[in-house]
């Protein structure tokens, strides 16, 4: 039986369909991918998982993961199914000497994500933070950070092995949950869109500001360091269905776009909602329209986390 929101809590466990796995092995792993990246790797522990960014040498995201130890010498990267044998083909070029192989390790894993209740049975402490990292045997589960009061821990299993248990719920209902958590995964619709902090990752997890050189990075830095941030990513809900890649217009301008729809999940109670960078001025008041200025009206839900402030 799937379990909505309208006649029950938000609790079980999602089959994950949309994201895909590279596999980064071999005793230059986290070297590599520290260099590349937009997190620290090279100090990456394996109670912990990383959200990191891949950029261009103009700091525009080419893809977003989710990276975490399986051992000493391999690193799993969890990122949206549909740019990943590009990505795997970029990365793969920048290798080089580096003592590292990369490879799709898609079909070897079973993805679930699992909510409420069913989130806090898993190896991770009671009190796990965001990003925290546990395995047993050969399945991983990754604290993600909660929507609507509700925990999310993403699990990857051997497709060999048994899969998580619990309540059934439709894959849909975790998309939506992806978007109302506010944190984007990049997809192909808007590869080469944005800098790390049009979609938040400061806020989230997704910048270390600390570590070395990565393509893009002083772009990423000077975005950050030098004046006020002037997009950011928002969570937005429409009657009609957006698009990703969709302009957004504000009635104040309504012959430039003051926006790009990132992510979409329809909405149970009805509607769909979505993930939106764009101005922060167009946050601040005024009515937001999908595709043109007259379009079908957008209204902004409030961010599930704080922002940093600028430096």
């Amino acid at each position: 039986m799937i379990i909505h929101p309208m006649n029950s809590e938000l609790v079980g466990v999602a089959p994950i369909t949309h994201l895909g796995v590279i596999r980064v092995q071999g005793e230059d792993a986290a070297k590599f991918l520290h260099g590349q990246l937009t997190q620290d790797f090279a100090l990456l522990g394996r109670s912990e998982a990383r959200l990191a960014g891949f950029c261009s040498a103009k700091g525009r995201l080419q893809a977003s993961f989710i990276g975490f130890k399986a051992a000493a010498d391999e690193i799993l990267l969890v990122c949206s199914l549909d740019l990943l044998p590009a990505t795997l083909k970029r990365l793969s070029m920048f290798v080089l000497r580096a003592k590292a192989k990369l490879s799709d390790a898609s079909a070897e894993f079973v993805l679930q994500g699992l909510v409420g209740q069913a989130a806090q049975t898993t190896p991770l402490a009671a009190d796990a933070a965001t990003w925290a990292h546990a395995q047993e045997g050969q399945r991983h589960w990754i604290q993600l950070p909660p929507a609507l009061g509700q925990a999310r821990v993403l699990t990857l299993g051997s497709v060999a092995g048994p899969v998580a248990d619990g309540p059934a719920l439709a894959t849909e209902l975790w998309r939506w949950l992806e978007v109302r958590a506010g944190v984007a995964t990049v997809s192909v619709p808007v590869i080469d869109a944005f800098v790390p902090q049009m979609l938040n990752y400061e806020s989230v997890g997704g910048v270390n500001f600390k570590k070395g050189c990565y393509p893009g990075q002083e772009v990423v830095a000077r975005s950050q360091f030098r004046g006020t941030l002037k997009r950011r990513a928002y969570v937005a809900h429409s009657d009609a269905e957006p698009v990703v890649s969709q302009e957004v217009f504000h009635d104040s301008d309504p012959d430039q776009p003051c926006g790009t729809v990132v992510q979409v999940a329809a909405a149970p109670d009805g509607g769909f909602d979505a993930i939106v960078s764009m101005q922060t001025t167009a946050a601040e008041g005024g009515s937001l329209h999908l595709g043109r200025a007259n379009g079908p009206g957008l209204t902004l839900h409030a961010l599930p986390y704080s922002l940093l402030a600028d430096i």
